[in-house]
C-alpha cells in the first residue's frame, strides 16, 4: 500500500470513529440528559453503623445540599428498604435510624439521598455486625472464686478474671440484709484482682447475679446471662452450736477422764473408763473415744453429738481430728434428736469416715442441705473392738455454704 493510500485510509477510519462517537453522544444525550445534565444530590457524610440485638443503627451527617428531603437506606441485596425523610436546616443536620429484625451476621446496607426534584445521590455503603440468639448462648456469667461473710458482717466476693476483651461491663447482684430488705446492686466489671463488698448479708441466704455482655465497644444493645445463685460461706458455730473446743468437761475423775459437758450427749458405751468418757485432758480438752488401752472395754455402736435446729441452707459441719483408731469411725449428720446406728448409717443425712491413716491429723468436712428448718444431730460415731484404739477431736465447727 502506498503512502497516499495510507494516509486516505486513516482519514477514512477517523472520519468513522467521529461519526460513531458523535451518535452515541447524541442517544446519551438523549436518553440521561434529555432534560439537562445528570444531578447527583449531596450524599450522606461520616456513614456510621453501630452493631446491636438483632438490629442496627445507622448515624450520619448532611453538611451540604439544603435540597435534600429524604433518605432511602438498602439491605439484603436491595430486597428491602426503608424510605426516612429529612428535614434540613441552615447547620450540619445528624441523622439516625435504626434497622430492626435482622439476622444474626454481617448485614450490609446502602444509603442513598434524595432531593426536591427527585434527583438521587451516589451510593453510600457500610457494614455492621449482628448478634442475636447465637451470641446469647454463648455467654456464662462471670465466676465467683469465694464469697464468704467477714468478721464486719459483710459477704466479700472474689470474682474471678476475666479477658479485657471479653465484653463484660457490670455484674447486677441482688442479696438480702439481716432486715430481709433486698438489695440490688450494680457492680461495674474490672478484667483482674475485682472483688465486691455487699455490707450487713443475711448468713445463711445465697446471693443472686447475672454479668452483662457488650459485644462490641460501640454496640447499642447489651446482653445478659440468666440469674444465678451463689451461696455466701460464713461460720455460723456460735449462732447454733456450742462447747466446740479446747472442749469442756461436766464430770471429771480428777486425772485424764471426764464426760463432756452439754450440749454434748455421749451413750454409755462410750464411758468406759471407770464411769468416765468422751472427754480426755488431752491438747488442753479434747472429744475422746478409747478402748483396749488400760483394759477399757470395746465400743459398740459409740455416740457423741448435740442436737440443733438450723433453718434451711446448705451446711458445713467441720471436725479437726487426729486418729490412731484401726476400726472406721465416722462424723454424721442426722435428722433428729439422735445419730443412727453403724447398721443404719445410710439413713443419715450425710456423713464422712475418718482417714484410715494411723496417726494422722487432718480437717474432714462432711456438707449437707436442708430443704427446710428442722432438728439435726451433729456428730460422731464409732465400734471400737479391734484392740488398743484411740481417736481425739480438737475442735469442731459449723459452715454457712
Amino acid at each position: 500500500m502506498t503512502l497516499k493510500k495510507n494516509i486516505i485510509y486513516t482519514i477514512n477510519v477517523l472520519l468513522l470513529f467521529l461519526l460513531f462517537s458523535c451518535s452515541k453522544m447524541d442517544d446519551y444525550k438523549n436518553i440521561y440528559q434529555k432534560n439537562g445534565p445528570i444531578i447527583y444530590p449531596g450524599k450522606i457524610d461520616s456513614l456510621k453503623a453501630f452493631a446491636g440485638k438483632n438490629r442496627v443503627m445507622l448515624t450520619g451527617l448532611f453538611t451540604s445540599d439544603p435540597k435534600i428531603t429524604k433518605y432511602t437506606v438498602y439491605w439484603n441485596s436491595r430486597q428491602d428498604s426503608i424510605v426516612v425523610p429529612v428535614k434540613r436546616t441552615k447547620n450540619v443536620d445528624t441523622v439516625k435510624t435504626i434497622i430492626s429484625n435482622l439476622p444474626e451476621g454481617i448485614a450490609s446496607f446502602e444509603v442513598r439521598t434524595s432531593d426536591t426534584e427527585g434527583h438521587i445521590s451516589i451510593p453510600v455503603n457500610i457494614a455492621a455486625n449482628v448478634y442475636g440468639a447465637l451470641y446469647q448462648s454463648s455467654l456464662l456469667n462471670r465466676g465467683i472464686s469465694d464469697a464468704a461473710i467477714q468478721p464486719d458482717g459483710s459477704a466479700l466476693i472474689i470474682w474471678a478474671d476475666v479477658n479485657k476483651d471479653a465484653g463484660v461491663k457490670f455484674m447486677h447482684i441482688r442479696y438480702a440484709d439481716n432486715n430481709d430488705k433486698t438489695h440490688d446492686t450494680l457492680v461495674v466489671s474490672s478484667p483482674t484482682a475485682m472483688v465486691t463488698r455487699l455490707p450487713n448479708f443475711k448468713i445463711g441466704k445465697s446471693l443472686s447475679y447475672r454479668t452483662a455482655f457488650l459485644p462490641e465497644a460501640t454496640a447499642i444493645d447489651q446482653f445478659y446471662t440468666d440469674y444465678q445463685s451463689r451461696s455466701v460461706k460464713a461460720d455460723v458455730t456460735k449462732l447454733y452450736i456450742s462447747n466446740t473446743g479446747p472442749f469442756t468437761r461436766g464430770a471429771f475423775d480428777g486425772n485424764r477422764w471426764g464426760i463432756l459437758a452439754a450440749p454434748w450427749v455421749t451413750n454409755a458405751t462410750v464411758i468406759n473408763h471407770s464411769g468416765y468418757g468422751g472427754y480426755a485432758t488431752d491438747s488442753g480438752g479434747s472429744l475422746v473415744m478409747e478402748s483396749g488401752w488400760s483394759g477399757s472395754p470395746n465400743i459398740i455402736n459409740g455416740k457423741i453429738y448435740q442436737t440443733v435446729t438450723l433453718p434451711a441452707g446448705n451446711y458445713i459441719f467441720q471436725v479437726n481430728n487426729y486418729t490412731e483408731a484401726l476400726d472406721p469411725v465416722y462424723v454424721v449428720v442426722a435428722s433428729g434428736n439422735t445419730l443412727p446406728d453403724i447398721s443404719s448409717l445410710s439413713t443419715a443425712l450425710s456423713f464422712k469416715r475418718f482417714s484410715s491413716k494411723l496417726y494422722t491429723d487432718e480437717v474432714i468436712q462432711v456438707p449437707f442441705t436442708l430443704t427446710q428448718s428442722q432438728a439435726v444431730s451433729l456428730g460422731f460415731l464409732s465400734t471400737m473392738q479391734s484392740g488398743n484404739q484411740y481417736w481425739r477431736v480438737t475442735a469442731v465447727s459449723l459452715l454457712s455454704n
